[in-house]
C-alpha cells in the first residue's frame, strides 16, 4: 500500500490508489494562481489535463508513484507546456462565441458547454484536453451539456451570451477541492 506524503506524518492511500502530486496553474484576467499538492488519486486520475476558454485557462499536471515510502513526499509536477498546437476553436467573450483561439499543448479537442443562468441560455467554448471531454461528468454538473469534437473550428460560432460564471466555476470548484 501507498502512503502520501501530506505534511507529517505520511497518510496512507486507500485500496486502489496511489501517491500523487499535482500542480494546477489557473489564468484569468493577466493573473495567475498556482496550487501545489500531494494527494492519493486512482491510476486513471494521474493524467495531465488543460481547458482553455480564452479568457481564461486552467492546467493540470500529476505524476503519480506507488512505492510505501512517502514516494511523492519531493515529487513535483511540471507546469504544462504552452506552445501552439496547430488546433483552432471558437470561444466566447460577453458578445458573442465567434471569437477563435489557438489551443495550446495538449489540448487537442473543441469543447462546447451550454447551460441556462437566470432562465437564459449560455453558451462557452473553447479547447481541451483528452481527459477533460472523456470524464466531462467529473467536471460538470448534469444540467450543462457538454460536448467535444477534433478538427479546427468544429465546435461552431454562435452568439449566445457567454456565462463564465455558470460553465467555469463548477470546475474550478472541483480543482481547488479535489487537488
Amino acid at each position: 500500500m501507498s502512503r502520501v506524503f501530506r505534511g507529517r506524518p505520511g497518510t496512507e492511500c486507500p485500496q486502489g490508489q496511489q501517491c500523487a502530486a499535482t500542480k494546477i496553474v489557473s489564468y484569468e484576467g493577466g493573473s495567475k494562481v498556482e496550487i501545489n499538492s500531494q494527494k492519493c488519486l486512482k491510476a486513471e486520475e494521474c493524467v495531465d489535463h488543460s481547458i482553455n476558454y480564452g479568457l481564461s485557462q486552467t492546467k493540470v499536471t500529476t505524476k503519480c508513484c506507488n512505492t510505501p515510502d512517502l514516494c511523492n513526499k519531493d515529487l513535483l509536477a511540471p507546469e504544462l507546456q504552452s506552445k501552439p498546437n496547430g488546433r483552432l476553436c471558437y470561444y466566447c467573450d460577453d458578445h458573442s462565441c465567434t471569437n477563435t483561439l489557438m489551443c495550446e499543448g495538449i489540448e487537442q479537442y473543441c469543447i462546447s458547454l451550454t447551460g441556462t443562468q437566470g432562465g437564459q441560455k449560455v453558451t462557452e467554448k473553447g479547447c481541451a484536453s483528452n481527459y477533460i471531454c472523456t470524464a466531462k461528468d467529473k467536471f460538470w454538473p448534469a444540467e450543462i451539456t457538454t460536448s467535444c469534437c477534433q478538427g479546427n473550428l468544429c465546435n461552431g460560432a454562435s452568439n449566445h451570451g457567454a456565462g463564465l460564471v455558470l460553465l467555469v466555476a463548477p470546475l474550478l470548484s472541483l480543482l481547488v477541492t479535489s487537488y
